[in-house]
């Protein structure tokens, strides 16, 4: 009996070695990270290869601002005075994200066509023309604008003015091309593709986000670091591409949805009235201020109220009354007829420009009257149409002929059995669906439709009155004007503080009591 005790007590200490051993990488080896659950170790060829990265922050991608999210008051902020009830206030939270610090300009959307023209325009030409934004949005019966129908997109003097005359489809085509650019040029940067592969892409041949991740589109390997050759690695040895998992790709550009828009257009970030570390930078009473503008509460006007050279000059690019567009020479109140170049103007706390003025801008979400009411109160969106990844008959993955990874519709059937929605289209949910009873007849009882998407923001032809960010206007998504341009929004993922903040109230571990 007693050898049998003894026995155990060394077989337990060899086991509780072994497990440390797991967590430490060996008893005289390096250190590895391993398994909490398991134990076995993480990156070791030896004990299968699962491959885990380094946790580390999200980096914001070219362009973007981070956008600490919270609790707001979405919704109107003035009198309805044009008594369409489409704003109605009610309190949602959203989710931390990046929006675009500017409205995307047209050089930026110049660069975009040069790209389609040079991939695609030899095999399928119509793509490039397609994406070439409305010129003759700037004409009109009684006014002379030819110059800006020529010169206002092509002209480098107007490099920088925000670009118009783009629908809501080339707008999210846009954010579509920015974000395989933007992974393009990281995996180049980490050594993963070469960058002589610019030069012999064409047609389906082209970097795609989704179609590299699920290995339709290789590539020639860039230089990699040791390091790097080895994260990249197949338990046998051989390369592998880069996953989401690894963290060098970023997600999506997209358009930002209407709340993600007014919540970053507000910047209560800077208006918080407990700055102190010791009151913890708590501001739950902010929301009941009503801000009218994008530049806080500290000014409810329209001009500069802080003294010296700026003080009594316009925050925005708006139009003051009928025929002032600018003001009178030797005392331009804006100094802009049109729109202004895209960094002109007051930021907002967020460091934001322009979400009050200069363009409207398109935002993802499809209109509805009610939509502020009607919904999710967390990180609401209308515009759902559920998709997932094609695969043909051999359950193989495959792409178009512009090297897209090809998508399907989730169909209801897929849906039926689900708990949390039941249809894969719910652009119609509760509101125009056959429970709510309610329908859109376009043209003929309503002007609003399944193709109906939001237009936030005043322009540099707009009243004061649409500055407000609470304030909302629609238009067809195929259809464009000279008032209307686009920034894009990307998802945050991790702590939504922003980077070096844990997720979550963390507290010591309490003593266990014997």
């Amino acid at each position: 009996m007693r050898r049998l005790t003894s026995l155990s007590l060394i077989l337990g200490t060899g086991v509780l070695m072994s497990m440390s051993a797991c967590k430490n990488g060996g008893l005289f080896g390096k250190k590895k990270e391993s398994s909490s659950a398991t134990g076995w170790a993480y990156n070791d060829p030896k004990m299968g290869g699962f491959s885990v990265a380094k946790a580390k922050d999200q980096f914001t991608g070219p362009g973007l601002v981070f956008v600490q999210g919270g609790t707001f008051a979405m919704g109107a902020t003035e009198q309805d005075v044009m008594g369409d009830w489409n704003n109605i206030p009610r309190r949602i939270t959203v989710s931390s994200f990046y929006i675009d610090e500017n409205e995307v300009s047209n050089i930026n959307y110049r660069e975009y066509l040069y790209w389609l023209n040079r991939m695609y325009y030899e095999s399928f030409p119509d793509v490039y023309r397609n994406a070439l934004p409305d010129t003759l949005v700037w004409r009109s019966e009684l006014a002379y604008n030819e110059p800006l129908v020529e010169y206002y997109f092509r002209h480098p003097a107007y490099n920088n003015y925000p670009v118009v005359g783009v629908s809501w489809k080339q707008a999210t085509d846009y954010a579509k091309w920015r974000s395989n650019r933007v992974n393009e040029k990281l995996l180049m940067d980490a050594g993963l593709l070469s960058k002589a592969d610019i030069m012999n892409q064409a047609d389906d041949n082209t970097f795609d986000s989704k179609a590299y991740m699920a290995g339709l589109y290789e590539g020639t390997p860039g230089k990699m670091t040791k390091s790097a050759k080895k994260q990249f690695a197949n338990p046998d040895g051989s390369p592998r591409g880069a996953q989401f998992e690894d963290g060098i790709m970023l997600p999506n550009y997209r358009l930002p949805t209407e709340a993600e828009w007014e919540y970053a257009a507000l910047g209560y970030i800077g208006q918080n009235p407990n700055p102190s570390k010791k009151e913890g930078k708590r501001g739950e009473e902010l929301i009941m201020n009503k801000q009218i503008y994008s530049w806080g509460t500290n000014n409810s006007g329209l001009r500069d109220i802080r003294r010296g050279n700026w003080q009594g000059q316009f925050l925005a690019n708006f139009k003051r009354g009928s025929g002032d567009n600018m003001g009178m020479a030797g005392g331009l109140n804006d100094k802009a007829s049109i729109p202004a170049p895209v960094l002109s103007y007051f930021p907002n706390t967020f460091g934001i420009y322009n979400m009050s003025g200069n363009v409207s801008e398109w935002v993802n979400d499809v209109y509805r009257p009610l939509t502020t009411i009607d919904g999710d109160d967390f990180n609401y969106f209308r515009g759902n149409k559920f998709q997932t990844v094609y695969q043909n008959a051999e359950k193989e993955f495959e792409k178009d002929s512009l090297g897209m990874l090809k998508m399907r519709d989730v169909t209801d059937e897929e849906s039926a059995s689900r708990l949390n929605y039941q249809k894969g289209d719910v652009i119609n949910y509760l509101d125009g669906d056959s429970l709510s009873l309610v329908e859109y007849g376009y043209g003929i009882t309503s002007l609003v439709n399944d193709k109906s998407r939001v237009v936030k923001g005043g322009s540099w032809n707009d009243r004061a009155y649409w500055l407000s960010p609470g304030s909302r206007r629609f238009m067809q998504e195929d259809m464009a004007t000279n008032t209307v341009g686009f920034r894009c929004a990307m998802d945050r993922v991790g702590s939504p503080e922003g980077n070096k903040f844990k997720t979550g109230n963390t507290f010591k571990k309490q003593r266990q009591k014997r």
